[in-house]
């Protein structure tokens, strides 16, 4: 066992150690029980940096091995043990879900409705994301999916908008039917025949699922496996035609849980094609990639129009989310492909997949926030009730700038390098996937640049000539992810070493 392998149980289960300290301390107590939960998030922010650093970009890849390691029995009887470990493609999410959770509760000090309860669910959430991410045997990745659903359904419903019941029980609702779809599969892959004779016995490892490729033989069961692991992810990415409940859950949610919602339950879904979809249904993949290709092109296509129809600056935002997922299944799908290219494109094509990733956490966290900035100020987030703020909050003015530039492409920052990469990767296995493709980027140009002039430019509506500008707290709340994307978008080498070492082992199952 790795001597190092309690760092990632300590990194998952220390905000659940906060949800009981903050359970104790008095609700009148508003402010020790934020500064309180601010504090103990900071303990996993941190482990998260020194686990990057120490991260071993040569050592062993899912499903070869993991860094880390821990395995303990948990339920012998059935095959269950209490198993995590990290690789190439979780150790940046670790650290995003670590980052967005500190930033989500230093921004939600503005929350007075509750605050006991609103930060310990927020704690809760952050287990949960944690756990989904680490996680090596299927139960405990299981437990830990449905945990994160429980806090973020009462985020919304407590604390969302006028319509925060309809949002949160569509949101529940479209999230566990995609759940039963992927317990049935997985449960499928635990009698599989292969798995019982690698193992020896049933067993819920998924390193050891992942190396037995459940029904290989058997294209039938395979293919109704791969579509109930499909459906579960594609739900909660979200991919179209199953999008419809991500806009009403943003618009509905409060800042901080648009934020967590956009920056890291998303990136469960695509964790999932890569982490489960690709390693251990790879032949069904390669059967049906093109299914995904197509709907990914719809999503960029289509989220990209949607959200340049918008007036709602967060549903704006919310839409330019189904747009800008569209390139990671787009990614996945090609390194999958039965398409005549080198696998090194593919490889390409997987590692701009995870870098869109990365880089819609930091970006379209930061826009949640600046959304959320200007909606506590004006109390409306109709972008034809603005106009003219770049003058009245230079500050603000500043940063909706960089994060919409970031959001659009820019050369320099973090969403640049992602989708060159997943369109070069594509291009080398079809130029006209990437020409369709590139479609979307046109739009998403247009629709960001349309609004940062609907809000900044133009004549200063009378009613926000004394609006104030972003105070500390909230500069505070977005310089590190600002800070973060333009250091990964001049030196993206760093970063993409890491995701390089999971994506290598990833395309060479497929192929």
């Amino acid at each position: 066992m790795d001597p190092n392998c309690w760092i990632l149980p300590i990194i998952t289960f220390i905000p659940l150690l906060g949800v009981l300290i903050v359970m104790f301390i008095p609700k009148e107590k508003a402010a020790a029980i934020k500064a309180v939960s601010l504090v103990i998030s900071l303990i996993p922010l941190a482990l998260s940096v020194w686990l990057w650093a120490a991260y071993d970009r040569s050592g062993p890849q899912f499903p070869n091995g993991a860094q880390f390691g821990i395995k303990l029995p948990w339920i012998p009887s059935l095959g269950v043990n209490f198993a995590m470990g990290v690789d190439g493609l979780s150790v940046p999410l670790v650290f995003l879900t670590a980052l967005l959770t500190t930033l989500s509760l230093l921004y939600s000090f503005i929350i007075n409705e509750r605050p006991k309860e609103y930060f310990w669910m927020f704690l809760l959430l952050e287990t949960g994301m944690l756990g989904v991410f680490v996680s090596l045997d299927f139960v405990l990745f299981f437990v830990f999916w449905e945990v994160s659903l429980v806090p973020m359904y009462f985020l919304i419903g407590i604390w969302g908008g006028p319509r925060r019941d309809y949002a949160a029980i569509k949101f529940f609702l479209y999230t566990m039917v995609g759940s039963m779809t992927m317990l049935l599969a997985i449960l499928a892959m635990y009698f599989s025949p292969e798995v019982t004779r690698l193992a020896g016995q049933h067993t819920f490892d998924m390193l050891t699922i992942a190396k037995a490729h459940p029904y290989a033989s058997n294209a039938a069961v395979a293919a109704l496996v791969f579509w109930g692991l499909f459906l579960g992810f594609a739900i909660k990415v979200p991919m179209f035609p199953f999008h419809t409940w991500l806009p009403d859950a943003h618009v509905e949610a409060p800042t901080a849980g648009s934020v967590i919602l956009a920056g890291v339950l998303l990136k469960m879904g695509t964790y999932g094609f890569m982490r489960v979809l690709m390693t251990m249904t790879p032949f069904a993949f390669a059967r049906y990639w093109w299914i995904i290709a197509v709907l990914s092109l719809i999503a960029i296509v289509y989220g990209a129009l949607v959200a340049m129809a918008q007036w709602d600056f967060k549903k704006l935002i919310a839409y330019s989310s189904v747009n800008h997922m569209g390139y990671v299944t787009l990614g996945c799908a090609v390194a999958g492909s039965g398409l005549l290219a080198s696998e090194q494109s593919k490889i390409i094509a997987l590692n701009g997949a995870q870098m869109q990733v990365f880089s819609h956490g930091l970006l379209t966290g930061a826009l949640f926030i600046l959304v959320g900035i200007i909606y506590e100020r004006a109390h409306t987030r109709m972008l034809s009730e603005f106009g003219g703020l770049g003058a009245v909050m230079p500050i603000y003015a500043g940063m909706l700038s960089f994060c919409s530039f970031g959001s659009l492409g820019l050369p320099g920052m973090t969403g640049f390098i992602a989708e060159l990469s997943v369109l070069t990767g594509t291009y080398n296995a079809s130029p006209v996937l990437a020409g369709l493709a590139l479609i979307g980027i046109v739009v998403t140009a247009a629709f960001m640049l349309w609004t940062l002039q609907r809000v900044l430019l133009g004549p200063i509506n009378p009613r926000w000539q004394n609006l104030p500008d972003a105070d500390a707290r909230e500069v505070v709340s977005l310089a590190p992810l600002m800070a973060l994307t333009l250091l990964f978008g001049v030196m993206p080498g760093y970063i993409l070493s890491i995701f390089n070492a999971a994506s290598e082992v990833i395309v060479g199952i497929l192929h």
